[in-house]
């Protein structure tokens, strides 16, 4: 089962912006961070290349544009020194290592640091989100990525084949980071989509106790990209409203159709979520018509025999002929036996007809 909620505290009374190092579990995990740089030269994009802590590029008002991406949770000194060069704020690196932030977006001087939740299905179609840190300050674009999951696979292909064309101004390149995170929810939105429907029809047809439990799975599922999805909306509208000063006019006009995005997979989620509620009262309305029909058939079977019961129960009394005249005379009849028989058969054929033109079943 998919834990709901993530996060990492540290133990209370510890001073704002402290840096915990990495539980054995998740060093094992996460694994080593990767550091990869591409930077904008004669206006076109390098290829991205695997740096040492010792080769990040330094934060300037001006210069080459860098695009610094760091694979996997970093350890808490590579954090501090990548920090001092760029300028990342020490709670904006405590919040990059704990994990688990609810969508936000932090104002730090001239730097701008956004959290955001990225959605992604592994092979057996269960549902985990990533922790996306997108940092902006000065000539430094670095984006931080939890997990083995990198959501911008596509987006450097595009700048390959574009050759780098676009995206030359750190606002241009933050809105491209921007998209393509948003963008990587409606894949897994698809594939909820197809599990409704699939879940769906296994209800009207043949419903069972696993039902139950893979449709509560999907409640929590839906539940958790709520939590992750519906503040990311309120992030692009805080850009656009209260940071325009760090976004030229095109650029905020591109960044609209990413609100639009946002809009959009809130629609489908909200959506969801009343499918996945109707299909529980489905669910419960089936199993109630079953059980009616069940309790019909035996109901059928149960008056069926009633009568059957009532005459074998007479003639089991075997009261002795002779011995009174108030007797049942039929016990000393030849024919007697079968008599009962054809009697009984008859009245149970009745019944049945008269059920079935009743519609009783």
């Amino acid at each position: 089962m998919t834990r709901l909620f993530k996060k990492h505290y540290h133990p209370a009374g510890t001073a704002p912006g402290t840096l915990r190092e990495l539980s054995p579990d998740q060093a094992r995990q996460q694994g080593p961070a990767t550091f990869l740089l591409a930077r904008r030269e004669a206006g076109r994009w390098s290829e991205m290349q695997e740096i040492s802590v010792e080769e990040m590029p330094v934060a300037t008002a001006d210069g080459q544009l860098c695009w610094l991406h760091v694979q996997g949770l970093p350890r808490a000194e590579q954090l501090e020194w990548l920090g001092d060069r760029v300028g990342l704020h020490p709670l904006a690196q405590e919040d990059i290592l704990n994990g688990g932030q609810r969508p936000k977006v932090e104002r730090f001087e001239t730097s701008l640091v956004v959290f955001l939740g990225i959605p992604e299905l592994d092979e057996e179609g269960d549902l985990h989100l990533y922790q996306l840190t997108l940092f902006m300050g000065g000539n430094v674009i670095v984006s931080f990525m939890s997990g083995a999951l990198d959501p911008f696979v596509v987006f450097r292909r595009r700048l390959k084949e574009r050759g780098g064309r676009a995206l030359g101004e750190p606002d241009d390149l933050l809105y491209g980071l921007l998209d393509a995170a948003v963008d990587h929810a409606f894949p897994v939105l698809d594939s909820v989509g197809e599990r409704i429907e699939e879940m769906e029809v296994e209800i009207l047809n043949h419903p069972d106790s696993s039902t139950l439990e893979h449709l509560h799975g999907l409640k929590r599922e839906l539940i958790m990209l709520r939590r992750y999805l519906w503040p990311t909306r309120e992030v692009i509208n805080q850009l656009l409203r209260d940071h325009d000063d760090l976004f030229t006019p095109d650029t905020r006009l591109w960044m609209r159709d990413i609100y639009d995005h946002t809009v959009q997979v809130i629609d489908l989620v909200e959506s969801y979520r009343d499918m996945t509620a109707s299909l529980l009262d489905v669910y419960l309305s089936s199993m109630s018509h079953r059980l009616n029909e069940s309790m019909r058939t035996l109901t059928i079977i149960a008056t069926v025999f009633m009568p059957l019961t009532f005459i074998v129960g007479v003639y089991g009394m075997n009261f002795d002929n002779p011995a009174s005249p108030f007797a049942m005379p039929e016990l000393g009849w030849y024919w007697g036996y079968p008599m009962v028989w054809s009697v009984m058969i008859a009245v149970a054929i009745g019944m049945v007809v008269w059920f079935k033109r009743k519609r009783w079943f």
